[in-house]
C-alpha cells in the first residue's frame, strides 16, 4: 500500500482549516502545514493535526510556496488541498480505496474539483485537476497565482474522487491577486499562458472588461494553447462584450467558440437569451431547446458548467413556451427546472402561474 503526504499552504484559515484535515486526516500518513504569515489561530489548529508547522516568508508567489510545501514531504506520494476544501465522506472512502490498491507504477492521479455551487446547492462549476503526485518525479508548481503542476511526463488516472470547494469569504482579500499581476507587470514581467489568462480573469471580476478583453485576446493568440483553452477564451471574451453591450461581437466569440468544437451548452444559453432579449421566443426556444440536448464534453478536463445544460435552459424554455402560448410545454420545462431547484420561488411561481392557466381551459 502506497504512503500519502498532504501538503497545504495557509494563511488566516483558521475558520476552514480543522474542517478539511477533519475530512482527510484518516486517509494521509504525514501532513505539512505552510504557514505564510498567519496573524490568527491558524498555526495552534495545524498544531493539533501535525508537528511539520512550517514558516514561509511570502514573495507573492503561490507556486513558490506549494513547491516549499512539497520539498518537506518524505511519502510515496503528495496529495495537495487547499484550506477550504474538503472531501465529503464517500470521496474520503475512495481515497482510502485507491490508496490501499493502487499500483506504485502510476505517477499521478487527477479528481474532480467542485468550486462553485448555486444557493440551492447544486455544482455550478466544475473542473478537473491533478491531486495526487508521486514524489520521487518532483513534478514542479508553476504560475505565481492560479499555480498548476506541471505534469510533462508519467502515467496519469483520471479518478472519480472528488474534492469539494467551500468558500471562506471572510479570510479572503478580493484584491490580492490582481495586485500581485499589477506588480509583476511594473517589473516587465513576461506572463505565460497560464498567468494572462488568470489576470484577464482578475480584470474581468473586477469589472474591467476593456482591459479583460486586451488581454483575453492576447491570451488567445498565444500558440501553445489547446482548443480548450479558446473555447474558455470565446466565452470568457463573449461575456465582457455582454456586459459592455456589444452584441456583435460577443455573437462573434460564441460562433467562434464552434470552430474548435461542436457546440456547448454555455454558448447555446447565450444564443437563446439574444433572441429572448428581442423577444424572438421561437428562435430563443431553439437554443435553449438544444443547450438541454447537448451532453457534456468528452474532454475530462474542459471547466464544466452545469446550469447551462440544467436548470437555466429548462426556465428559459418555460418562458419562450409561455409567451408562445405553448402552456403545456411551457409546464413541462417549468417542472423540470423545478426539480433542479426545488425552493427557487420564481420557478415555483412559473409553475402555479401556468397550472392555473392549464386547468381553466
Amino acid at each position: 500500500m502506497i504512503t500519502i503526504t498532504l501538503c497545504m499552504i495557509v494563511k488566516n484559515e483558521e475558520d476552514t482549516l480543522d474542517r478539511c484535515l477533519q475530512s482527510v486526516g484518516d486517509v494521509v500518513d504525514e501532513v505539512i502545514i505552510v504557514d505564510t504569515g498567519s496573524t490568527d489561530r491558524t498555526k495552534e489548529i495545524a498544531g493539533k493535526w501535525t508537528t511539520n508547522v512550517l514558516d514561509f516568508a511570502w514573495i507573492d508567489d503561490f507556486a513558490a510556496a506549494r513547491n516549499f510545501s512539497f520539498s518537506n514531504a518524505t511519502m510515496d506520494y503528495i496529495l495537495w488541498l487547499d484550506a477550504d476544501d474538503i472531501l465529503l465522506p464517500e470521496d474520503s472512502q475512495k481515497l482510502s480505496r485507491l490508496k490501499q490498491f493502487m499500483s506504485p507504477e502510476l505517477d499521478a492521479v487527477s479528481m474532480m474539483y467542485h468550486c462553485d455551487f448555486d444557493d440551492q446547492g447544486n455544482v455550478t462549476l466544475k473542473v478537473r485537476r491533478t491531486r495526487l503526485v508521486k514524489r520521487a518525479k518532483n513534478y514542479p508548481w508553476k504560475g505565481v497565482v492560479h499555480e498548476d503542476l506541471v505534469i510533462k511526463d508519467g502515467t496519469c488516472y483520471d479518478s472519480d474522487i472528488v474534492v469539494t470547494h467551500r468558500k471562506n469569504h471572510a479570510s479572503y482579500d478580493p484584491d490580492r491577486n490582481i495586485k500581485i499581476y499589477e506588480r509583476l507587470i511594473a517589473q516587465g514581467k513576461e506572463f505565460a499562458p497560464r498567468d494572462m489568462l488568470h489576470y484577464a480573469m482578475e480584470l474581468h471580476q473586477h469589472r474591467s472588461y476593456q482591459k479583460a478583453i486586451e488581454f483575453y485576446l492576447q491570451f488567445m493568440e498565444m500558440k501553445e494553447i489547446s482548443d480548450e483553452d479558446r473555447i474558455y477564451g470565446c466565452s470568457k471574451l463573449a461575456d465582457c462584450y455582454h456586459y459592455l453591450e456589444n452584441r456583435k461581437k460577443e455573437r462573434e466569440y460564441i460562433f467562434r467558440s464552434m470552430e474548435y468544437d461542436t457546440p456547448r451548452s454555455e454558448f447555446c444559453c447565450r444564443l437563446g437569451y439574444y433572441f429572448l432579449e428581442k423577444s424572438q421566443f421561437s428562435q430563443a426556444a431553439f437554443w435553449y431547446k438544444l443547450a438541454t440536448e447537448l451532453s457534456a464534453t468528452n474532454n475530462l478536463w474542459a471547466i464544466q458548467n452545469h446550469a447551462s445544460r440544467t436548470w437555466l435552459p429548462h426556465m428559459q424554455l418555460g418562458l419562450c413556451y409561455y409567451q408562445l402560448g405553448e402552456y403545456e410545454l411551457s409546464y413541462h420545462h417549468n417542472k423540470i427546472a423545478l426539480s433542479y431547484r426545488p425552493t427557487d420561488q420564481s420557478i415555483i411561481s412559473n409553475v402555479k402561474l401556468v397550472e392555473e392557466i392549464i386547468n381553466k381551459k
